[in-house]
């Protein structure tokens, strides 16, 4: 019964192996089919084909028409009319019945205020600045957000190799407890190494499961051609820009930036309200033509009378100005949130940092271990030994390969504060 136990598990190991060796085989093919894939050139790709950028630069190109036709004049108007046109007796609706009579053609045009106008256009430049400075912002989110999933492709694929030279370990622990049993040596012992192989195969069905998941991720942003990814990551235990030089620069960030344009916005449409207290002008010309008369000439101007300002403009006026408050309010809570942020994002980094530069150490040492318990098993001794030894180093290395994504998204999250270019 135990060697069939241990028949069938070989088998079964050897279908797995066969399984992983295909999976690894992908990798490698896609690496050379597909060619090497930098952090930088994700970003740029990522940035050059993003949908979101393509409907803020549509955006720009929007407030930018408006900006055109803002504080122009309003189109004039056509009237074309009679007057004294009788409407009863005997000459009811003749035109040439009485000298009165008298037809019509005129053009109406509207004369905003100057200040108005320019209030006008000042709105729809601040428009155009804020369209531009969204542009920025989200030019930032897809830079980031290709980043990091470069970052977790970048590590699964680093675990998955790790994984590989375990297995190999692993195999031949399984080979060795096979050789003994035919000296007599225990058939419990092969059975736990050839459950040791499978147990790595298991971690590899796993790592990549999440390889799978995080190039999924990174084709959403950079399309369907990216095959695999250049074993060679930025040097993240450096930070991209010192923290002083960083909080020195805030102003740079696209997310101020956006704030500030706000800003601007709301105080151009203050402006705006305030100007609604001037009178507006029209001018009417229309020329007038009778049956056995002179033809008549009109011209009329007109004014408007804001008389009512209390009621009317007054209101509009303190809604944007508390519109403008709020702006005001809204840019110094962000300033403050992002001072904070970014102190914490450069703790985070330099936490993780010191937790690699640490656990490379822990990682040195279960390899120790692992080839120490193997080289004695090897000698005549226990299993057993090995067999924690192992587990002990395949944790160390997941948990390893977790740090160091962890890490490389820090420093993503560093090296793309202000956009898409790394320093």
């Amino acid at each position: 019964m135990t060697h069939l136990s241990l028949a069938v598990a070989q088998r079964y190991a050897r279908s797995v192996s066969c399984w992983f060796a295909a999976a690894l085989f992908a990798i490698a093919a896609g690496s050379v089919s597909a060619g090497e894939l930098t952090l930088a050139e994700a970003v740029r790709r990522a940035v050059e084909i993003a949908p979101q950028l393509e409907a803020s630069l549509a955006t720009v190109e929007a407030a930018s028409q408006e900006l055109r036709r803002a504080g122009s004049l309003p189109d004039p108007m056509l009237a074309i009319g009679f007057d004294s046109l009788p409407i009863s007796g005997a000459d009811a609706f003749d035109f040439d019945a009485d000298a009165m009579t008298e037809k019509t053609i005129g053009l109406r045009q509207e004369l905003p205020g100057r200040a108005k106008r320019a209030a006008q256009r000042r709105v729809a430049e601040r428009s155009v600045e804020l369209a531009q400075v969204d542009v920025d912002v989200v030019r930032r989110d897809v830079a980031r957000a290709a980043a990091r999933a470069w970052v977790d492709v970048w590590s699964a694929q680093r675990e998955i190799e790790t994984l590989g030279s375990l297995r190999a370990q692993a195999q031949l622990a399984a080979r060795l407890a096979r050789a003994r049993i035919a000296g007599g040596g225990s058939a419990l012992d092969a059975l736990a190494a050839q459950a040791g192989v499978l147990e790595v195969d298991s971690e590899g069905a796993a790592a990549e499961g999440a390889a799978g998941e995080a190039m999924a991720e990174l084709r959403r942003w950079i399309g369907d051609d990216a095959a695999t990814i250049t074993e060679t990551a930025p040097d993240f235990d450096r930070a991209p820009r010192p923290e002083g030089e960083t909080l020195a620069a805030l102003d740079r960030l696209p997310t101020l930036r956006s704030a500030e344009a706000r800003v601007a916005s709301a105080a151009a449409a203050v402006d705006a309200a305030r100007a609604e207290r001037r009178p507006d002008w029209d001018l009417t010309a229309s020329y007038g033509q009778r049956s056995g008369y002179s033809d008549m000439l009109m011209v009329e101007v007109g004014v408007s009378l804001p008389l009512f300002v209390r009621t009317r403009q007054a209101p509009g006026i303190a809604a944007r100005t508390a519109e403008q408050r709020v702006a005001l309010a809204e840019q110094q809570s962000q300033r403050l949130e992002v001072t904070a942020r970014i102190r914490a994002l450069y703790a985070r980094w330099e936490g993780l940092r010191r937790q690699v530069s640490v656990h490379d150490q822990v990682l040195r040492l279960a390899r120790d271990r692992s080839a120490a318990a193997l080289a004695s098993y090897r000698a005549g001794g226990e299993l057993q030994p090995w067999l924690d030894a192992r587990r002990d180093e395949t944790t160390a290395h997941r948990t390893h390969a977790q740090h160091l994504a962890g890490l490389g998204r820090a420093w993503v999250d560093l090296a793309y504060l202000f956009g898409e270019s790394t320093p």
